[in-house]
């Protein structure tokens, strides 16, 4: 389950990054040029969208990095990644797959119980 969890944040995290990426320089151009009525308009709080943007996706691989040797640190950096990406951007056709496989990630990651050490995480 941790090589799952690995796997569902990275590709988390670099769909997510994408998501960000456009999430972000919408903002940006819209600051600089403008919004267009009924087409084009500014998110409501503009700060959460760019600090997602960029934190959420680096939570999902530093998560999904760690999900192998510390599944519990793992899992909750991939729920809180799966949920700041919610928080922001919500959930729709390009975010469905980043926020579902970090949350799927971080859920199996939780769920590995006792890691290979010989210290369980709870």
């Amino acid at each position: 389950m941790r090589n799952a969890a690995l796997t569902l944040g990275i590709i988390a995290g670099v769909i997510g990054m994408i998501v960000g990426f456009f999430g972000w320089g919408y903002t940006e151009v819209i600051e600089r040029y403008g919004e267009l009525p009924d087409l084009a308009e500014q998110v409501d709080n503009v700060q959460l969208v760019r600090a997602s943007a960029l934190i959420a996706p680096m939570l999902a691989i530093a998560g999904g990095a760690m999900a192998r040797a510390r599944a519990l640190w793992g899992g909750i950096l991939l729920l809180a990644s799966a949920a700041g990406m919610y928080a922001a951007f919500g959930f729709n056709v390009f975010t469905m797959f980043p926020i579902s496989f970090a949350a799927l990630g971080g859920i199996l990651a939780i769920a590995a119980g006792k890691p290979d050490e010989e210290q369980a995480h709870f």
